[in-house]
Parts: structure tokens; C-alpha cells; sequence
């Protein structure tokens, strides 16, 4: 392992991302219908805010009536179907009020068709033998950026920083970083940094990647998780792949775990098509094990259908989302305790031996002020009793869902865990 060349935000070790599908969040489907959503969002626990991509969606070969929000026309707008660019600028600054930060989604492989470079600067774009604009992952609704030109380069950072200057976000959450070279996104980072201190999310799972970014994606985690619910793994599967992480990734590297997001309630189904009765317990790791949790639009209500992705679609909110509680007490407690900070040196996390670690995977967060301990059945057994083998756990905790105290040591402390149930214990070490 090697030592990150940037240094994350302060802001961002405790942190935790919502992705917000526009077209989808409201009735209304604009930055107009999100707004008022920010006190409740806020008073959940939500700290950075991702917008899905705001800018002009191309009109040719788009797909369904809408198209996709990753074939942009225009780096430098917004896209009428939201609003206008005055009323992004207006939502950033309230949105800083209320404490947040702001991170937009940035496609750099690809334009869609009918982007404005395709007119001033052809010469931006990847060319076939032919000599006509093409993708190379079989997206026919858009084309490659040819990032040997240094032009394009210079020309997409200044693009970039528009957004930073104008607009004043925070961040970006970086669309399938791994196709753009890396070169491209240091160089982006070393002059875009000198603006502002900014957070750098990559959709990607590339170690070497940490060289630019500050956070990938875990991928391999969601479907190794979604083999272990179809009996393809077992929990000592899921731990392999976990200290693979540990390992291959540079010291300091943080990860974003999620259940769902755009993609994937969109094309492979929901949380609860996919994970069934331990969608919560697994919300629970994405939200304790080191790293930052992502949630994704509706997740608090709960929104239970695929939303379609070329049409509008509006999530169907209540008045009172039904796991908002469930996320606040998740989101609280990672704000709460030094030892749920990701990354941090010093801050350790690994699982626990239990009686029980065939059906149990309990793990410990620790650092020199506090430690949390946290207990999953994950399997479809009622009852299943477990107590704890590792010293480590050694103290008297809060039980941070549920409340009350409780003294555990090795083999003193023995829990029943219901069917896919959890528990989630806190301490700290008095000064």
C-alpha cells in the first residue's frame, strides 16, 4: 500500500453522500420541486448532496422521451427540463446554509451526439476509420472524448472549474472515472484544487485511482453481497473481499458502500428485489464498516419500484418516509464517535470472532477516544444466539438504536439476534 498524493477534505471522513435523481425526486421534477426537501434532508443527517448530471441532455439518438442524463449537450448550463442556472446558483448557497455540501456528477469520457464541441471543435472527439464520431462501450447515444488532445483537456477543466467558480460547489462525483486516462484527473485535481479544497468521488474500483481521488466505489462489495443472498458465498467470503480492500488499496484510500443507486434500481431492481429481508442490515454495514454510505433518492421512504431512466417517473413520497428514522440514528452515530471516521489514521475496524460466526458478522470500530461494535444476523434464523471471544470488546456501551447500557467481555455477554437483525453498541473512554 502507498500514501495518498492528495489529502481529503476534513469534512469528508465523517461524512455520507445523497444521490438526488431530479427528474425523479419530485412531482414536479425540478431543482424547484427538490428545494424543500433540504430541511428534511438536513434534520436526517445528510451531509453531502450529489446531483445526478444537470447539464442540456443532446437531442440526437436520444433514448425514450427524455434521454439519458450522461449524454450532455452543453458543459456550461443547465438543463431546461430543471430549471436555470440561476437557480442552481440560488440552491448551492441555500443548500450551504443549511450545512451541506454540493457535488455535481461529471461525465468527461463522452458528449452525447449533438454537444456543442461536435461543431467548434470535431477535433476534440475519438473518429472511427471512417472518419465519424463513435462510442466504444456500445452507447449509442453518445461519443468519445479523445483525451490525446491536450486542447480538449484544458478546455474540459476550464469547464469543470465554471461550475466551482460560478456556481460554488463542493466537489464532483466522476462518471465512469476508469475510462478516462488517469493522467487526465491529476491534472484536473492539481489545478482545480488551487480554487478551492474539493471532494473527489470516482465511479470506479481501480486502487490507482486513489492517485486523483479521494473516494471509489465498491462495486465487487455489492455483488459479492448479492451472491451471498443467492448462497453463491458465505460470510467468510464476504470478510476475503473485505481485507482484499484492506490490502490493495492505499492507506487512507475511502470507499462509498451502498445498496442501491441510480443504475441499480433502475436496471438490476430495487434493494428490496435484490437483498429481500436483509436490505436494512445491510444498509447498516454501508453505513458503519470504514467507509461513507451512500443513499440514494426515495431509500428513506422506502420507494420500492424501479424507476424508469429516459422518462419521468416521480418517486411517490409521504408525508413522513418511513425509514427516515432508521437513516437518521445510522448518519447521527458516524457524526457522533472519532472511531466511525474513514480512513483516519488511527481509527481501526475489523470483524470479531463470535460463537456464532457462521450466521453472525460483528465487527469493531475503534479509535483512542471511542469504539462501536456492531452485530449483524445475516441469515434468515430466528434466535440465534451469540457471544463475543475477543477481548477487544471489553467495556460499557450504549446501545445507540435501541438504548439502555450494557457490560460486555469476552464470554460474559450473550445476545439473541432475530432474522436479519442488528444491533449497534457505542463507547467512549472518559479523558
Amino acid at each position: 500500500m502507498s500514501y495518498l498524493p492528495f489529502k481529503p477534505v476534513d469534512w469528508s471522513r465523517a461524512s455520507n453522500v445523497y444521490e438526488i435523481n431530479l427528474r425523479q425526486y419530485s412531482k414536479e421534477g425540478t431543482l424547484a420541486g427538490f428545494r424543500p426537501s433540504l430541511p428534511r434532508l438536513r434534520d436526517m443527517g445528510i451531509e453531502i448532496l450529489w446531483f445526478m448530471p444537470i447539464t442540456p441532455i443532446a437531442e440526437k439518438e436520444r433514448k425514450g422521451t427524455l434521454g439519458s442524463y450522461y449524454a450532455c449537450s452543453d458543459f456550461f448550463n443547465i438543463n431546461p427540463e430543471y430549471g436555470t442556472l440561476e437557480e442552481f446558483k440560488s440552491l448551492v448557497e441555500e443548500a450551504h446554509q443549511y450545512g451541506f455540501k454540493v457535488i455535481i456528477d461529471w461525465v468527461a469520457n463522452h458528449t452525447g451526439w449533438d454537444h456543442s464541441w461536435t461543431i467548434t471543435h470535431p477535433e476534440y472527439y475519438k473518429h472511427n476509420e471512417a472518419g465519424n464520431f463513435f462510442d466504444s462501450n456500445g452507447w449509442d447515444d453518445v461519443i468519445d472524448l479523445d483525451f490525446t488532445n491536450t486542447q480538449m483537456r484544458l478546455a474540459m477543466i476550464e469547464a469543470m472549474r465554471f461550475w466551482v467558480k460560478e456556481c460554488a460547489i463542493d466537489g464532483f462525483r466522476c462518471d465512469m472515472a476508469m475510462l478516462v486516462p488517469l493522467d487526465f484527473w491529476v491534472q484536473a485535481r492539481a489545478s482545480l484544487d488551487k480554487e478551492k479544497a474539493l471532494f473527489w468521488l470516482a465511479e470506479c474500483e481501480e486502487p490507482h485511482y486513489h492517485e486523483a481521488f479521494d473516494v471509489t466505489y465498491t462495486w465487487e462489495w455489492m455483488h459479492k453481497t448479492m451472491d451471498f443472498m443467492k448462497g453463491h458465498t458465505d460470510l467468510n467470503g464476504l470478510e476475503n473481499l473485505l481485507w482484499k480492500y484492506n490490502h490493495q488499496f492505499p492507506q487512507g484510500a475511502i470507499r462509498l458502500y451502498f445498496t442501491t443507486n441510480h443504475d441499480e434500481n433502475s436496471w438490476n431492481g430495487t434493494e428490496f428485489e435484490k437483498y429481500g429481508d436483509a436490505h436494512k442490515a445491510l444498509a447498516v454495514f454501508s453505513a458503519t464498516w470504514n467507509g461513507l454510505p451512500l443513499i440514494y433518492s426515495g431509500q428513506e421512504q422506502p420507494n420500492k419500484k424501479r424507476l424508469k431512466f429516459f422518462d419521468r417517473d416521480p418517486i411517490e413520497w409521504t408525508d413522513q418516509p418511513q425509514y427516515a428514522d432508521f437513516y437518521k440514528k445510522l448518519l447521527t452515530l458516524r457524526r457522533s464517535f472519532k472511531c466511525m471516521e474513514a480512513g483516519t489514521e488511527g481509527v481501526y475496524c475489523f470483524r470479531l470472532k463470535t460463537t456464532a460466526d457462521q450466521h453472525v458478522f460483528a465487527f469493531l470500530r475503534t479509535s483512542e477516544q471511542d469504539q462501536v461494535l456492531v452485530m449483524m444476523n445475516l441469515s434468515p434464523y430466528d434466535g440465534v444466539g451469540v457471544g463475543f471471544l475477543d477481548p477487544a470488546i471489553d467495556g460499557s456501551y450504549e446501545d445507540m438504536l435501541d438504548g439502555g447500557n450494557f457490560v460486555f467481555h469476552p464470554g460474559y455477554r450473550f445476545f439473541q439476534l432475530g432474522a436479519w437483525g442488528y444491533k449497534i453498541f457505542a463507547l467512549s473512554r472518559k479523558a
